[in-house]
């Protein structure tokens, strides 16, 4: 319940934000790592980290966790067309990922940590398609999925901008992970 109201609430305040703001959803392995890349970036107006792209209704974190809900670990960007392109969006979402490998990412495995783009209409389905083109000359395989955008269910508070609430662990677990590791081994050697 808690989750249906704040992705209701966050309908609602697109108008507070400015009219021509536009969503971007993507799974990139664990949300608490995408969230600080999006926050910031000119022109992205607020993020919301979550799960989509499941079936189950109102899925809590732990569920979710246990890979039997479907869902990716996931995050929407709330932004504005006229600062920042979705194109730009796709390029951050890229260079901050490992495109290479199958439901896991860094130290994170399963289908809850697949990397994703969750597409909210043909403009966006398109852009996706032609990014992930582009890096086939680059690899041998891309497994993020590019599928169209489903129910987004809001992670509790507790995750949000888990990074500023929890800094030391956040760094802690994200160098552990080896998440900026194999980030720079993946992009310097494809640049």
């Amino acid at each position: 319940m808690y989750q249906t109201l704040i992705a209701f609430l966050c309908l609602f305040c697109l108008p507070l934000f400015g009219e021509n703001l536009s969503i971007a959803t993507f799974a990139g392995g664990c949300f608490w790592c995408m969230q600080p890349i999006y926050d910031n970036q000119e022109g992205v107006v607020k993020t919301v980290v979550g799960y989509t792209g499941g079936e189950e209704k109102n899925p809590t974190y732990e569920e979710v966790s246990s890979g039997s809900t479907g869902h990716a670990e996931a995050i929407e960007v709330y932004y504005n067309p006229n600062q920042v392109s979705y194109d730009k969006l796709l390029e951050i979402f890229w260079k901050n990922i490992d495109p290479t490998v199958k439901d896991k990412q860094f130290c994170d495995t399963g289908k809850q940590y697949r990397s994703a783009i969750f597409t909210r209409n043909e403009q966006q389905y398109e852009k996706a398609l032609k990014s992930r083109d582009r890096l086939l000359d680059m690899f041998d395989h891309i497994y993020t999925e590019i599928t169209p955008a489903g129910p987004f269910y809001p992670a509790v508070e507790y995750h949000q901008n888990y990074y500023l609430k929890n800094p030391f662990r956040y760094k802690v677990y994200r160098y552990l992970c080896g998440r900026d590791k194999r980030l720079k081994t993946l992009w310097d050697k494809s640049s």
